[in-house]
């Protein structure tokens, strides 16, 4: 967890804005307390656990003191902690609406991971809580603070692909422990499509720069496989965009791994591959001048995530991933349920624009 050497150093502490990272699983272990130890503008302040021995041991590596682990009974006491300006909420995702509450209740702001709750409805309570306390709430879309995935934007947004005719974009991987908390319905609220297939839904969403018109989907989960009692192994999927524009997209709990984005122009195509892992990004752009792969100096994914949203907490701008993001996602999310549940298209009512739920607030980022 050590300072990478090519990277900016960090303000002085008394200018960054100290997080408290709820839930230690393996998402905060491996990628979340490395990269804020990266962070130029955040840094680790607490930590909030349900295993307390874990939460120390932590704690020791991050040259914080016992003080600084609170269980989950306690969390209300970083109420009174003035260096603890946000949380980072890393919980299973029917835990997401209760803690952002309760944090949202204490004046902290919110950064809270994917997918923002289990239903849109859910989400939407998120952000008029956040709303009603006066605080932010960004959702932690990591991809939309990646150079690659801006590369990809600007060339569709730009023209240099010419008019957009099709998307493609596949994300699998194998999940292979039956009692993973991401296979019980209630922790879930799904299966491969709100944990890994929602990078694929939001990249589009976000490449396109627009929302889908109508959804078409079609689920498969087998009655044969003990992972698959409660949720789907996969889902494939259509949507719609103005003029006449397709992406299909399919996910997988149950294939190899894939993560792959695909956009063809009339001029041009854009290639992620891979596309949603968090190292090791590959984008290639093929247009008339010819085929380019941008390399970008080196960066943490999770890193621009804490330094942006550490940026707005000081600025008070929106952050360019707000709530109503994640909200967005979970609008199309039901009606891809509901679609695969009735065999039917389910049009959604979209207003034309750009960027509809996104910040003002952009990223910023390692240029190529």
């Amino acid at each position: 967890m050590s300072l990478k050497p090519d990277l900016p150093l960090p303000e002085p502490k008394t200018r960054r804005v100290g997080y408290a990272i709820v839930g230690i699983g393996e998402l905060s272990a491996d990628e979340l307390i490395p990269a804020a130890r990266t962070s130029e503008h955040a840094y680790v302040a607490a930590l909030v656990t349900g295993d307390v021995e874990k939460g120390r041991a932590f704690a020791q590596a991050l040259d914080l003191s016992d003080d600084d682990v609170y269980t989950y009974e306690q969390f209300e006491q970083l109420k009174d902690r003035e260096d603890v300006e946000a949380v980072y909420i890393v919980l299973p995702n029917s835990l997401h609406r209760e803690y952002v509450e309760r944090a949202a209740k204490m004046g902290k702001q919110v950064l809270c991971e994917k997918p923002l709750g289990v239903s849109a409805d859910d989400a939407r309570a998120m952000v008029q809580a956040c709303q009603d306390a006066g605080v932010l709430l960004m959702t932690a879309y990591r991809c939309q603070y990646t150079p690659e995935y801006w590369a990809v934007r600007d060339a569709v947004q730009s023209g240099r692909l010419g008019t957009i005719r099709a998307l493609d974009s596949i994300n699998a991987q194998v999940q292979d422990d039956p009692a993973a908390w991401r296979l019980k319905k209630d922790l879930a609220g799904g299966g491969a499509l709100p944990d890994i297939g929602l990078y694929s839904l939001n990249t589009v969403r976000f490449v396109m720069a627009e929302e889908p018109q109508w959804v078409f989907a079609q689920l498969n989960q087998p009655q044969d496989d003990e992972r698959f009692t409660e949720v789907e192994e996969r889902l494939s999927w259509m949507m719609g965009f103005s003029g006449g524009v397709v992406a299909t997209c399919q996910t997988s709990y149950a294939a190899q791994r894939v993560s792959m984005l695909r956009v063809l122009g009339e001029k041009g195509m854009a290639l992620m591959d891979p596309a949603f892992d968090y190292q090791g990004l590959k984008v290639t752009l093929e247009d008339q001048e010819g085929q380019h792969q941008p390399a970008f100096p080196s960066y943490d994914q999770f890193g621009n995530e804490f330094d942006h949203f550490a940026g707005c907490i000081r600025s008070g701008q929106t952050p360019w991933t707000p709530g109503e993001e994640g909200v967005a996602d979970h609008v199309v999310m039901d009606a891809l349920y509901e679609s695969a549940r009735t065999g039917q298209r389910v049009d959604l009512k979209t207003e034309a624009g750009k960027d509809l739920f996104r910040g003002q607030q952009k990223p910023q980022l390692p240029e190529g």
